[in-house]
C-alpha cells in the first residue's frame, strides 16, 4: 500500500484532538452503492478493502482512512446515439420535428431508461493523519481529487480546518539555486529529471529524463532564464521524488533499503501486512515532511485562540 503521490495539507492542533472519534465521524459517511437514477455516490470505504468494516486503520500517532467515489459508466455518444434514434423513430412515424422542451424530456426519459443498467466504477484515494505533526496526507497528484477528499472529511467531521501549504520560502526559487549550484540540503540529491520553464506566459520549457542534471547543457538552461517548475530528488539515499514548484510530490518510490526492512517472510494475513508496510511507510515520510517544513518554512497553523 505504498503511496505514489502526495498532495499535503496541514491542521492546526485542536483540530488534533477531534481526531480521536474519527471512527465515529467517518461512520455517517460510509459509501453507498449508486442507486439505480444515481450517476455516482462519495462516501468513504475500509482500507482494507469495500467488503471490510473497519473505517480506519491506526498506528500509534496515525490514522490511515480511504475516500471512495462510485460513478455509473454511462458515455454521453451513448445517450445520444439512443436519443437520435427516438427522435428519428418520431420524424419518421409523425412526420414532425421535436422541439427542444420535448427533446429535453426525451434525454430525461433516455438517462432514466439506460442508469439502471449501466456499469459502475469505484475509485479510491487513501490518505492519513498524522495528530502530532498536523499533517494530512492524500495518495493523488491531483489538486482536485484532493480537494474533494478533504471535502468529504471535512462533511463526516462537520468541521476540519485543514489548509493547503502555504510557503515562506519559494519552492521555484529554492529548487533552481539548487540546480544552479549543485548546493543542496543535507541528505538531499538530485535525481535524474526535471522540467524547467521560461516564466513568461508563452516561454519555453524543457523536459529532462534520465539525464545528469549537472551537466552544462542543463546549466545553459538556467542561465537563460529558465527556472525549475519539477526536480527529481532522493533524500538520505531512500526514498526518491519529484517534487513541484506547487509542492506536490509525484512518482514517489521506496527504494530497495526500505523495502528489505519489511523482509521476505510471509505475514499472518492481509490486515498484518497493511499495518507493517502503513508503520514503515509514515516512520519514512515523517522525517522526509519534517524537512520539507525546515526547507520551505511550512509552519503548522495555529489555533485560532493562541494566534
Amino acid at each position: 500500500m505504498w503511496f505514489r503521490n502526495l498532495t499535503l495539507f496541514r491542521f492546526a492542533e485542536s483540530s488534533a484532538k477531534s481526531l480521536k472519534r474519527l471512527e465515529t465521524h467517518l461512520e455517517q459517511k460510509r459509501l453507498n452503492p449508486c442507486g439505480p437514477l444515481e450517476f455516482s455516490t462519495h462516501g468513504f470505504v475500509s482500507p482494507y478493502g469495500r467488503d471490510e468494516e473497519a473505517l480506519v486503520h491506526r498506528v500509534g500517532d496515525y490514522a490511515l482512512l480511504t475516500v471512495g467515489r462510485e460513478d455509473r459508466l454511462l458515455p454521453s455518444s451513448v445517450v445520444n446515439d439512443e436519443l437520435a434514434a427516438r427522435l428519428k423513430k418520431i420524424a419518421e412515424k409523425e412526420g414532425r420535428r421535436v422541439g427542444s422542451k420535448e427533446r429535453k424530456r426525451l434525454k430525461e426519459d433516455v438517462l432514466t431508461d439506460l442508469l439502471p443498467r449501466a456499469f459502475t466504477k469505484l475509485s479510491r484515494t487513501c490518505a492519513y493523519l498524522a495528530a502530532n505533526g498536523g499533517w494530512l496526507v492524500l495518495d493523488t497528484a491531483s489538486r482536485k481529487a484532493a480537494e474533494e477528499s478533504v471535502g468529504e472529511l471535512r462533511e463526516a467531521m462537520g468541521s476540519f480546518p485543514a489548509v493547503p501549504l502555504a510557503a515562506e520560502e519559494s519552492p521555484r526559487a529554492l529548487m533552481t539555486d539548487w540546480l544552479i549550484h549543485g548546493k543542496l540540503p543535507k541528505g538531499l540529491v538530485l535525481g535524474d529529471e526535471c522540467e524547467l520553464r521560461d516564466p513568461a506566459e508563452t516561454g519555453a520549457t524543457v523536459r529532462c529524463r534520465r539525464q545528469d542534471l549537472e551537466t552544462d547543457e542543463v546549466r545553459e538552461h538556467l542561465k537563460s532564464g529558465k527556472q525549475v517548475f519539477q526536480l527529481g530528488l532522493v533524500f538520505d539515499d531512500r526514498i526518491g521524488f519529484t517534487l513541484g514548484e506547487d509542492l506536490i510530490v509525484r512518482k514517489l518510490r521506496f527504494l530497495d533499503v526500505v523495502q528489505d526492512e519489511l523482509g521476505e517472510g510471509e505475514t499472518e494475513s492481509a490486515i498484518a501486512e497493511l499495518d507493517a508496510r502503513f508503520a514503515l511507510m509514515t516512520l519514512e515520510l515523517e522525517r522526509l515532511l519534517e524537512n520539507f517544513e525546515a526547507w520551505f518554512g511550512l509552519p503548522r497553523p495555529k489555533d485560532k485562540k493562541s494566534a
